[in-house]
């Protein structure tokens, strides 16, 4: 053999070894022994859920749509704006200034939450306006954001209101509740127009009379926008008595802003992949360094972004998103309520298109977007989380001795401050390949298992994208509704009998592409 033919075989064989050993340093193992416990499953990601307001729930598409997110992600709580707003017609006055309460529409609602078997988080606010110190207000349907004009009168107005759902539902029921007085009051000229020092002030008084009713009912705050105002809140608690029982904040993984009352903002996705996991950690540090080291952490708002024409709610990169945040930070809290189920949603008023870029996690015509199925596939879990070193996996078991393996893969493709999320979302974004996943499970009882893959991603549970590809129509028909429920279904993408020998060993490799969710159910059979 000619020498030159000969360095060219060593040198192929060389670039093949070096290739393959290549491969295989990049492909992604995910080891679990089932021996090998974590310990319970953090269940933080679904004991609340957001909603607009709550004029919005007593419409027939609006709890349609509640009762199948309750039923299939397994949220508890409820929490939205406006209970007390003039269009839940609550509060008036007689022409001598003396009150008159209406709980009609109230216990319309509630009656219907209960029903589902769901709770309220009970958000106290905005001000009635026979009620309010000013005329300011904020959104398409004008929440009075002022505080009290009397302060006696208020009280009476929230202590009736209590020691009405006591009698209705019973004190062992509302003592499962929680009351959280107001919403983000530190974005002044927004959702409040007092001080800091006006709030307090509002919340002792809000506190007082709720435990008034009974001191088992748990009362919070501050519920602000980023983050703000923890150890001020817990120092004039602690100082001026005041009661409370739990933390409340909100996070959203964008760059800049707190507020899109008009839905016009433009945002910016942050580059810190654990943004908003970050701060629910510092904030849980916050309260441990604290005079009331105890008290519960809720984040009763969270998402990739505060507006609501953000098309990255409605892309299959904000699946990844929710379970990459819940990943890192849900053992930290006691709740983190993603703000919100639906895009049956009106602060900018009624939107006129189907994708829009809105909050919810389904849109108006209950057509499910990919951050639904985080929530579905989270809600698929068994109780116990099992050792796993991979950053985007979460393992589980039941008590039946089946597996869940959740996978994703979370890849930030914005390239940042150069373009905002309105233009780079609000497109065609095919899913870049990746190394595969291999899933390597130890421990299994030997027999036949059902193995059963689903799958949410670029064109999989992802109607925003055939949305798209219709040509983004601003008004659907009834036809093109079926055709995107179609790309809704959540069926497997394997399915089939598997079995495991006595080694107890399951191995099999998974394709997955960026920002893309697999979720893997190892079902034994009997």
């Amino acid at each position: 053999m000619p020498l030159k033919y000969f360095i060219s075989i060593i040198l192929l064989t060389t670039f093949f070894i070096t290739a393959t050993a290549q491969k295989k340093s990049n492909d992604r193992v995910i080891s679990v022994d089932l021996g090998e416990v974590k310990g319970p499953l953090s269940k933080s990601f679904k004991m609340c859920v957001g909603a607009g307001r709550a004029n919005e729930g007593l419409r027939a598409d609006w709890q349609r749509q509640l009762k199948m997110a309750h039923e299939e992600c397994g949220f508890q709580y409820i929490r939205f704006h406006g209970l007390l707003s003039d269009d839940m017609g609550v509060y008036f006055e007689d022409k001598a200034g003396h009150p008159i309460y209406n709980w009609q529409y109230i216990d319309d609602l509630f009656d219907f939450l209960l029903q589902i078997h769901m709770k309220p988080f009970v958000e106290v606010g905005f001000m009635p306006g026979a009620l309010a110190s000013g005329t300011q207000t904020i959104f398409w349907w004008k929440g009075n954001v002022t505080p009290p004009k009397d302060y006696q009168k208020w009280d009476d107005l929230i202590k009736a209101l209590v020691e009405h759902w006591t009698q209705r539902y019973g004190q062992k029921e509302i003592a499962s509740w929680y009351f959280e007085v107001w919403n983000e009051p530190n974005l002044k000229g927004g959702f409040f127009t007092g001080t800091q020092q006006d709030y307090f002030k509002m919340y002792k008084e809000t506190a007082i009379a709720i435990k008034s009713v009974s001191a088992n009912y748990r009362v919070g705050g501050p519920a602000t926008a980023g983050n703000a105002w923890i150890p001020e809140m817990i120092d004039f608690c602690s100082q001026q008595k005041a009661p409370i029982d739990f933390i409340s904040t909100h996070d959203y993984g964008v760059n800049q802003g707190f507020l899109d009352a008009t839905g016009n903002a433009g945002t910016v996705l942050s580059q810190n992949r654990y943004a908003v996991a970050d701060n629910m950690r510092n904030s849980k540090r916050k309260i441990a360094q604290s005079a009331m080291p105890n008290l519960e952490l809720h984040y009763t708002e969270w998402s990739a972004s505060y507006t609501p024409s953000d098309p990255v709610h409605d892309s299959y990169h904000e699946a990844a998103y929710i379970l990459n945040t819940v990943k890192h930070a849900g053992s930290y809290v006691n709740s983190m309520s993603y703000w919100t189920f639906t895009d049956i949603f009106e602060e900018a008023g009624p939107r006129t298109t189907p994708f829009h870029g809105g909050f919810g996690l389904v849109n108006y015509e209950d057509i499910k977007k990919p951050a639904y199925y985080a929530f579905k596939y989270l809600n698929q879990l068994g109780n116990t989380e099992l050792r796993c070193a991979d950053s985007s996996a979460i393992v589980c078991k039941d008590t039946r001795g089946n597996i869940q393996a959740l996978l994703w893969d979370f890849t930030i493709d914005h390239p940042g401050d150069s373009v905002n999320n309105q233009v780079f979302y609000k497109r065609n974004l095919p899913a870049k390949p990746l190394p595969p996943a291999q899933l390597k499970l130890h421990g299994l009882k030997p027999g036949k298992y059902v193995l059963s893959v689903y799958k949410t991603g670029y064109q999989e549970n992802d109607p925003y994208t055939a949305y798209f590809k219709l040509g983004s129509p601003p008004q659907l028909t009834i036809e093109q509704v079926k055709i995107l429920k179609q790309h809704d279904k959540d069926t497997p993408i394997e399915h089939r009998v598997v079995n495991v020998n006595s080694s107890g060993n399951f191995d099999k490799e998974f394709i997955i592409r960026q920002n893309e969710v697999l979720l893997i159910n190892i079902t034994r059979i009997n």
